[in-house]
């Protein structure tokens, strides 16, 4: 027998992120699963840590870490987000229909963050894969310096379609730089230029499409896009050329 969910519509107005999450904590508490919050003002750190079925449907710009830690909740933001969206999220979904900040997806571990627009520096920083998660990030405009720095597993997908900054590559500086496991892939082409060091983006394969397809029905269904149009480009993937790329700099190869 499905529980029955019970929904509350908060305003966040002015109101300090501090009182505003301990009212939400307590609401869950009571057994509220779906929330609708009204007038966001940059509050920080919305759904963090929290576990379970939740929901959050977002009016305004939600502040910093949003989603942090999170193991579960569905955060739906109608507009966009500040830094830090899913710092060391363990599971769950993010959407952003708008643009977002830097570091998005630090050392995320599982779930999903779709982001229609644009985003910062450093996003999917150190993610990783952990246990039988796989954490996604698909960021459907461009994307600044550092995309993917470090990163030790799951998957990004730059798609550059969504961007309002139309002579800008599709992705900074040093992309990858560091990485040693996981996979970019990207819409289109990159300039090599664009790779950090020892990288190279190759052809995807009949294996690599089937992620890809898989991973955009589902952001085009969460934002209401055309995956046909998504899928209509070809795809180069972007992986480690080792899984210790700067070990000779300390312990000779």
């Amino acid at each position: 027998m499905t529980a029955k969910r019970k929904q509350k519509t908060l305003t966040a107005g002015r109101t300090y992120y501090k009182q505003f999450n301990e009212e939400i904590r307590d609401l869950v508490r009571d057994g509220v699963t779906d929330f609708v919050i009204k007038e966001c003002n940059g509050q920080r750190y919305l759904a963090t840590a929290l576990d379970g079925d939740l929901s959050f449907d977002i009016y305004g710009v939600p502040g910093q870490d949003l989603g942090a830690f999170m193991r579960g909740p569905k955060v739906r933001v109608h507009n966009n987000a500040q830094d830090g969206v899913g710092n060391t999220m363990d599971n769950g979904r993010i959407i952003i229909e708008g643009l977002a900040g830097d570091v998005i997806g630090y050392a995320m571990r599982g779930g999903e963050i779709f982001i229609k627009g644009d985003v910062g520096y450093r996003v999917g920083i150190h993610m990783k894969a952990y246990l039988e998660h796989q954490p996604k990030i698909v960021v459907g405009g461009k994307a600044g310096d550092f995309l993917g720095e470090y990163m030790a597993g799951g998957i990004i997908l730059l798609l550059g379609m969504f961007s309002d900054k139309p002579d800008a590559p599709i992705a900074g500086r040093s992309l990858g730089t560091g990485m040693h496991g996981g996979v970019i892939y990207v819409r289109g082409t990159v300039p090599e230029d664009q790779l950090g060091p020892g990288l190279t983006a190759n052809p995807v394969d009949s294996d690599d499409l089937k992620v890809i397809e898989g991973l955009v029905n589902e952001y085009a269904k969460e934002l209401k896009l055309d995956s046909k149009a998504i899928l209509s480009e070809n795809f180069v993937k972007i992986r480690p050329f080792s899984h210790r790329p700067y070990g000779n700099l300390y312990v000779p190869c």
